[in-house]
């Protein structure tokens, strides 16, 4: 059957649905376009699946020219019914995988979809699950939730796979098809599929022993990342002490040919990845006995981030023998990061939070963003709108993400103190955070 099923794939005959169309899903289902296989996504958000059909986007750096184009090949098309998956030859999930209120992992995305699918499994299908998650969760959670409807066994009668997302929204330098894929499974025939369906559209693809090595790769990745920012936070806290700029010294150690590798400060961490995805390890590690301390302090010092903001904002303040209560405030930039409208776990959304809670009136302002859209953690302000800075005076403004289209010096001549935790502009008047 594999050697069917390989055949199928070089000759273009593999009809692979996604589901989940964020960001993570969509350009997947761009690249298989592109590479010329019937592709169907699937979405429970009823409003995606609108856009789409009308060739309309919901992702700032997917212009709707590229639905357009997807569209006009006739090999793409999106549905809410999942029974429509069982027409798929191999389907792709890439759903969300966050955090409780408790930093426990949020499987119910992952098994909600697993049990819409569970019912359509039929024989050579292959699954593979690209939603970040803790080693074992192919094994333990998807598999038995697949199996549990047919008669049907992972392994012997449909594949199954894991492959960890790497997507970076709006990253110049690489796309969805240019950035080195893992792909592992658990016996040979799962693995030579799904390595051979993304050799189709990715630039390399690094098979690997087992899917839980592939999921723990992806933590591997990120907890790297979290580690070495929160290291650089702490830092900032120092050197502010100290009298000393943290910008300027990473400027100058990454001048450093070898052994070094920059990070930069902020005011807490963002994405959908680096904030949760490390406390997927450490609750899993709990399992084995295994403290986690490490990553768990990091976790603790880029949560803390927002608070030291503030902290800096109260002393900013004073010492201009201003109040932050009945303050206006302008909060600059509410995507998580530069450059694009992704606003998952970005901690411009606590700030503003903790700004409203010392009595200050906040308005924020962000192109990428001009209006908030429903979220899980604040649901307080979906609908707002990005301020229109024309003829306005703020008592302070806080950059928390600086776009680089954006004029940051503005921000120093409407508001009577700048707090700019991005170190994206000069002034009397600005404190670094």
């Amino acid at each position: 059957m594999i050697k069917e099923i390989l055949k199928n794939i070089s000759d273009r005959k593999t009809k692979v649905g996604i589901v989940g169309l964020g960001y993570v899903g969509l350009p997947l289902a761009k690249e298989f376009v592109k590479a010329g296989f019937n592709t169907v996504g699937f979405d429970v958000d009823h409003e995606k699946i609108s856009l789409l059909r009308k060739s309309q986007t919901y992702i700032k750096h997917i212009p709707a020219q590229v639905i357009k184009d997807m569209n006009s090949t006739g090999l793409f098309s999106c549905t809410d019914d999942f029974s429509k998956s069982s027409g798929c030859d191999a389907v792709i999930i890439c759903v969300p995988t966050p955090l409780t209120h408790q930093r426990e992992p949020d499987m119910s995305y992952i098994v909600s979809t697993a049990e819409s699918l569970a019912p359509y499994v039929r024989r050579g299908q292959l699954f593979s699950l690209e939603s970040t998650t803790y080693p074992g969760t192919t094994r333990e959670v998807l598999k038995p939730i697949l199996e549990s409807k047919t008669k049907l066994k992972a392994g012997k009668d449909f594949h199954l796979a894991f492959s960890p997302e790497r997507e970076d929204p709006n990253n110049k330098d690489y796309s969805t098809s240019t950035i080195p894929k893992v792909v592992g499974a658990d016996d040979k025939d799962s693995l030579a599929f799904a390595k051979a369906l993304y050799d189709c559209i990715i630039c390399r693809t690094i098979p690997v022993s087992s899917a839980a090595t592939a999921e723990a790769t992806k933590l591997v990745e990120n907890i790297f990342r979290s580690v070495n920012i929160a290291m650089v936070n702490e830092l900032k806290m120092i050197f502010t002490k100290m009298g000393i700029d943290i910008w300027e010294v990473v400027d100058a150690a990454k001048t450093k040919p070898f052994g070094y590798m920059p990070f930069y400060p902020g005011p807490g961490l963002g994405g959908h990845c680096i904030p949760i995805d490390p406390f997927y390890l450490t609750w899993k590690a709990r399992e084995f006995e295994c403290p986690t301390r490490f990553i768990e302090l990091a976790g603790e010092i880029n949560t803390n981030m927002p608070y030291y903001v503030m902290t800096r904002t109260l002393e900013a303040m004073n010492e201009k023998g201003m109040s932050l209560k009945n303050s206006k405030v302008l909060l600059v930039g509410l995507a998580y990061k530069k450059n694009v409208d992704d606003l998952r776990e970005s901690p411009s959304f606590r700030l503003w939070r903790l700004l409203e809670e010392k009595g200050a009136k906040v308005e924020y302002y962000d192109p990428f963003c001009p209006l908030v859209p429903k979220t899980r953690e604040y649901p307080e302000y979906s609908g707002k709108k990005s301020a229109s800075l024309k003829g306005k005076k703020y008592d302070l403004a806080i950059i928390a993400t600086a776009h680089d289209s954006v004029d940051h010096s503005v921000f120093a001549k409407i508001a009577k103190v700048v707090v700019d935790t991005r170190n994206a502009v000069k002034g009397r008047n600005v404190v670094k955070a």
